[in-house]
């Protein structure tokens, strides 16, 4: 059996995500700050991504001070509570095929997060692409949900954010 490790290239790796709402969606993006990917006999089996939460971008709002409000709300503890939990984690817990298990750390709060990965090595270097969808409220982000809040109407906001992972990794 052979293991090998590949770290992440935290800059050519990065994750979209996407907020959706009754009235459309916002984008933006968030960095990986490090992790690794371990494979045995050339299969994926475990791995951990450490998400800097602090990184949160807005892409679709253009207006500068608008933008820096909504970063400021999603820095907050309506959502991701930047000052206290600036990093988020996701451990790979077991590998079936191309579908990955893991628990996701956000706000100090553990769940387990299920998704399909597309793994490409060539030679030292690996690329791995993934989407998960991640219920907010897991992760005590209740602002204008559903669950939780009655007659939003056209305010709400959906409980879930999709999250695309695009990571490159280098074999240590």
């Amino acid at each position: 059996m052979e293991n090998q490790k590949f770290e992440i290239v935290s800059a050519q790796s990065n994750i979209d995500w996407v907020g959706k709402k009754v009235t459309g969606a916002h984008n933006g993006t968030i960095a990986v700050k490090e992790g690794e990917l371990i494979f045995n006999d050339g299969k994926l089996t475990g791995g951990k991504f450490v998400i800097d939460t602090t990184s949160i971008k807005i892409l679709d709002v253009t207006d500068p001070a608008t933008n820096a409000q909504f970063a400021g709300h999603l820095a907050s503890d309506d959502f991701f509570s930047t000052q206290k939990y600036p990093e988020a984690t996701l451990e790979i817990t077991s590998v079936s095929g191309n579908h990955v298990e893991g628990d996701l750390t956000i706000k100090g709060l553990t769940h387990p997060a299920g998704f399909d990965v597309v793994i490409n090595v060539n030679g030292d270097l690996l690329t791995a692409t993934g989407k998960l969808v991640i219920d907010r409220t897991k992760y005590e982000m209740k602002f204008r949900s559903g669950n939780f809040f009655k007659d939003l109407g056209d305010t709400l906001i959906y409980n879930d954010f999709d999250l695309n992972v695009n990571v490159t990794a280098k074999a240590a």
